[in-house]
């Protein structure tokens, strides 16, 4: 059987950047592998991020958009009967930040995706700096991520102090608590520098499995505030300096709404493109040669119009 793990974490935690080393170290290990991008939104920034991963033992699929969350379902189940005919033997699904866990274990559990997949390890990874001040909605999603992980994954732990990790351990189990969940999170954390990762380390991801853990089932996937807006060769270019400034406005300024991501690179002036990945934790930037003119923002009750007019300069 076909081996099945979901990488699963809140939006901006750093699961691509966690996928990327993890499919590294699997294909360095004989396996023949795929990615599947799994998300609701009707383009994937974090697939352009895995094109490179791409060779004879690794590729990537992805399923996205669909009318409703039954449409989705559907093509997320179709996708994977697709794939159990290639010949990979093992599958790595990163699905999008508010992800619904069951979703992966009910597929599984359907035919005739039961007779050629087995689920394996379920990652759950969690920014290091990730504070209280979480709508109930995110609360509800990040316990729900967590609850049938086999292994809590910290991730950006180099930017804090050793016990900071503490912290979001704390938030997550105060929210299976608000939320009636029968688990609580304890030794099934690894904190560390992931460019330190050694091969002992990957086997324990590879092997933490997962775990059930019964919860209040609220309908926030089907009928929730989270939103996107995004910017596809709009021919926008303008310079990084400006970029950046203007994505650390969104993150900060409450005019538009309560941001929570904004990813992807845009053109400048020079020819070159500028690619950004900002959180109210943390920023990363990088000029590159060639690119992709796509940038998308993530939030709730975002202002779409407000973020398109400072992003257009208008």
């Amino acid at each position: 059987m076909i081996t099945i793990d979901l990488i699963t974490g809140f939006l901006g935690s750093g699961k691509t950047t966690f996928l990327k080393l993890y499919a590294k170290w699997l294909i360095e290990n004989g396996h023949n592998i795929c990615i599947l991008e799994n998300d609701y939104g009707p383009i994937n920034v974090d697939m352009m991020a895995l094109y490179n991963l791409r060779s004879d033992n690794c590729e990537i699929e992805m399923v996205s958009g669909g009318a409703d969350l039954d449409c989705h379902r559907r093509r997320f189940k179709t996708k994977l009967i697709q794939m159990a005919m290639t010949g990979y033997d093992h599958v790595i699904v990163e699905p999008s930040g508010i992800y619904d866990t069951d979703e992966f274990f009910d597929a599984l559990c359907e035919e005739p995706l039961n007779k050629w997949y087995k689920a394996g390890s379920v990652i759950c990874v969690v920014d290091t700096g990730l504070t209280p001040d979480l709508s109930r909605e995110s609360r509800y999603i990040l316990m729900a991520e967590a609850a049938n992980c086999g292994l809590i994954l910290m991730s950006k732990s180099q930017l804090y102090d050793e016990n900071a990790a503490k912290n979001p351990i704390s938030i997550i189990n105060n929210a299976m608590e608000e939320f009636s969940c029968n688990r609580r999170i304890k030794a099934e954390v690894l904190t560390k520098d992931w460019s330190m990762l050694t091969d002992a380390d990957f086997k324990r991801i590879s092997t933490c499995g997962y775990k059930y853990g019964d919860h209040i089932k609220l309908s926030v996937m089907d009928n929730n505030n989270f939103e996107s807006t995004f910017f596809m060769n709009e021919g926008i270019n303008i310079t990084s300096d400006d970029l950046v400034s203007r994505a650390k406005r969104l993150l900060t300024e409450p005019a538009f709404g309560h941001v929570i991501r904004v990813k992807g690179s845009l053109a400048t002036p020079d020819g070159t493109f500028t690619e950004i990945n900002f959180t109210k934790t943390d920023s990363e930037v990088a000029i590159k040669g060639t690119g992709e003119d796509i940038l998308i923002v993530i939030g709730e009750n975002i202002d779409k119009d407000a973020i398109r007019t400072l992003i257009k300069g208008g």
